[in-house]
């Protein structure tokens, strides 16, 4: 998984939520912006664990591009329904991917596959 394409995704997404933050109004949630930071951290642990398939299939375009639109999609439906919630959990997720995604850049963080150990 390259660090700048999905950095630049995430950016992209962000830019994208904001948007809809200011366009419908909405008011961030500071609970639901930890449990979208909380889901993150989980899928991170989760694609840790097997990061090869993971790597595989996240590294095809037409994947990256779909999950972009899928997930600008469901954040501007969810902005519809529950702006507060979806909008929040959206924000939450996609910032902490981000700082995520630094801190594994600077080296802070110990690339993925080192995670679980060797015997994975």
């Amino acid at each position: 998984m390259g660090t700048r394409t999905d950095g630049a995704l995430a950016l992209v997404a962000l830019a994208a939520f904001a948007g809809l933050v200011v366009l419908v109004d909405a008011s961030l949630s500071i609970g639901f912006l930890l449990v979208g930071g909380t889901a993150t951290i989980c899928f991170e642990l989760l694609a840790a664990r097997d990061p090869a398939p993971v790597r595989d299939y996240w590294e095809r375009r037409p994947v990256q591009f779909a999950s972009l639109a899928v997930a600008i999609g469901g954040a501007a439906i969810g902005a519809r329904i529950a702006p507060e919630i979806a909008l929040s959990l959206c924000c939450g997720a996609t910032v902490t991917y981000l700082v995520f995604l630094a801190l594994l850049w600077m080296g802070v963080l110990p690339p993925l596959e080192t995670w679980w150990g060797s015997d994975s």
